[in-house]
C-alpha cells in the first residue's frame, strides 16, 4: 500500500488479509498521544493531508508521518491519493466483537414479553432477582405456580422441595405465592389457587 508524505509517496509493508483491528489493538494504537491526536484530527475533518493533520494537531510533520504509519499499518487508517482517512466503521466493528452474544431464551416457548421478564429474573432455571415492578413479579410468580398442579394438596415440605429448585429462600417465595394468591393454605397444607392454566 502506497501513501503520502510532504509530497512523496512511502510505500508500507502491510498485511491486506489482516482484517479490522480489534479492540486491544485499537486501545494499543491510541495509546501514543501522537497518534490519538492524529486520530482525533481525523475524526473531525473527515480526511486530511500530512500538512493539513500537522496544522490541526499541533505536532511535526514527522510525528504525523509516524503516527500515520502505525495507524495504517493497524488498521485505523487509509490512504486516499494525498489525504487520510479513518477506515469507515473500524471502532463499530470492534466494539460489536466484543459484546457478549446474546443468550437464547430459557423461556422461548413463553410469549415474548413473558420471556423476557423470565429471562431477567431466571439463570439456567434458578432465581436470580426478584422483578421490582409488580406486574413483572407476578409473572415470575405465575411461573413459579406452574409447578403445583390444580386440585393437589401440598405439605409444606412438599412446596419448599418444589420451590427449592428456584432458590433457596424457599419462605419469601411461598409467602409471595400465598399473598399474591397464587396459592392458599390452611391445616398445614397448601394449593394451588391462581395463575395460568
Amino acid at each position: 500500500m502506497a501513501r503520502w508524505t510532504a509530497g512523496r509517496t512511502v510505500v508500507m509493508d502491510t498485511d491486506p488479509d489482516s482484517g479490522r483491528p480489534d479492540s486491544r489493538q485499537v486501545v494499543r494504537l491510541l495509546a501514543d498521544d501522537a497518534r490519538r491526536k492524529v486520530g482525533a484530527v481525523l475524526m473531525l475533518v473527515a480526511s486530511a493531508t500530512v500538512d493539513g493533520i500537522a496544522e490541526r494537531s499541533g505536532l511535526s510533520v514527522r510525528d504525523v508521518v509516524e503516527a500515520l504509519t502505525r495507524l495504517e499499518r493497524g488498521g485505523l487508517v487509509d490512504a486516499v491519493g494525498d489525504e487520510f482517512r479513518l477506515v469507515e466503521g473500524v471502532f463499530e466493528a470492534a466494539a460489536r466483537a466484543e459484546a457478549p452474544e446474546p443468550r437464547e431464551s430459557e423461556h422461548a416457548d413463553q410469549p415474548a414479553d413473558v420471556a423476557r421478564v423470565l429471562d431477567v429474573s431466571f439463570r439456567d432455571g434458578r432465581l436470580v432477582q426478584w422483578p421490582a415492578k409488580r406486574s413483572n413479579r407476578l409473572v415470575v410468580l405465575d411461573h413459579l405456580a406452574q409447578q403445583f398442579d390444580i386440585g393437589t394438596r401440598y405439605t409444606e415440605v412438599e412446596v419448599n422441595e418444589r420451590l427449592s429448585a428456584f432458590d433457596d429462600d424457599v419462605a419469601t417465595m411461598r409467602r409471595y405465592l400465598v399473598d399474591e394468591q397464587f396459592l392458599d393454605r390452611a391445616n398445614g397444607e397448601y394449593w394451588r389457587c391462581g395463575g395460568s392454566v
